[in-house]
């Protein structure tokens, strides 16, 4: 007669109690890695949120820039920065600033940048203006369609300037570089230039004038300067948010998809039904 196995003290057989005290190779694998994801998980959360709550940081910085350039642009022309005041000039402080100067145009060393405006395809006319202090500031005096006759028309004696401070543009443009040998200029490289024209103490900005600064008829076009700052921090930003959000609801499911895994598996497991048939 086959003697029959019963249940120990906690209700489970001798060989099911053996097995949840002591796990195979399979369910410890299986344990690092829940770890492993979870941990994986949790980096990615952070780090995407980090990279929403710095786009909307950047968001605010942007805002407060486009409105101190407002300022600026609006605010009664002050006397452009001279020597003393060079080294401390930057971008974020000072570009598009309203200023003005006088002085004499050395149209002997016009430059022509080439520029795509509202106007259309053609160059704009930077002219160096020689300060009674001895100094000189770039002028880009405006837009020019072609090339021929552009020392023709420049204002004889002291001219008065008024218009936008700007900080030089380096390393050309039009994904083309600038060549000086040949005086082929796609950005307004003020050091560049300055050096091409063996100019010295010159400004390392230059100012665009305003528009109707010249009144001739083939006068360049002035005032075609356009102030816009590229701001999609709040688009990223979402996006880094909508990635984090993500990452938790795939980790959610995740865990509420193995809760009801495990769940079955109590209610099949073959030692609880055992125990049930020895009960009765």
């Amino acid at each position: 007669m086959m003697s029959q196995t019963r249940p120990d003290s906690t209700g489970r057989a001798p060989g099911a109690a053996s097995q949840d005290a002591a796990p195979g190779p399979r369910g410890m694998a299986v344990h690092y890695s829940k770890v492993a994801l979870a941990l994986l998980a949790g980096i990615l959360f952070a780090g995407f949120c980090a990279l929403g709550t710095w786009q909307v940081k950047r968001l605010f910085w942007k805002l407060d820039l486009i409105e101190r350039v407002e300022q600026r642009v609006h605010a009664p022309a002050t006397d452009a920065p001279g020597p003393a005041a060079w080294a401390s000039i930057t971008q974020q402080t000072d570009e598009y600033r309203h200023v003005r100067l006088s002085g004499t145009y050395l149209p002997l060393f016009n430059t022509l940048v080439q520029a795509t405006t509202a106007l259309g395809s053609g160059y704009w006319l930077v002219t160096p203006l020689r300060l009674a202090d001895g100094s000189t500031v770039l002028v880009n005096r405006g837009f020019v369609a072609k090339r021929a006759g552009i020392a023709a028309g420049t204002p004889p004696g002291i001219v008065e300037v008024d218009g936008l401070l700007r900080v030089s543009e380096t390393g050309g443009g039009f994904l083309r570089e600038n060549s000086p040998a040949t005086q082929h200029w796609y950005s307004r490289d003020v050091a560049a230039i300055a050096a091409s024209h063996m100019l010295t103490n010159v400004a390392p900005y230059f100012v665009d004038a305003k528009a109707k600064s010249e009144t001739a008829v083939d006068a360049p076009v002035g005032g075609l300067t356009v102030i816009s700052f590229h701001n999609s921090h709040l688009v990223y930003a979402l996006t880094w948010f909508a990635l984090a959000l993500m990452v938790a609801g795939i980790t959610w499911w995740i865990v509420r998809e193995d809760k009801r895994r495990r769940a079955r598996g109590k209610k099949l497991d073959p030692s609880q039904e055992s125990d049930h048939a020895g009960q009765d």
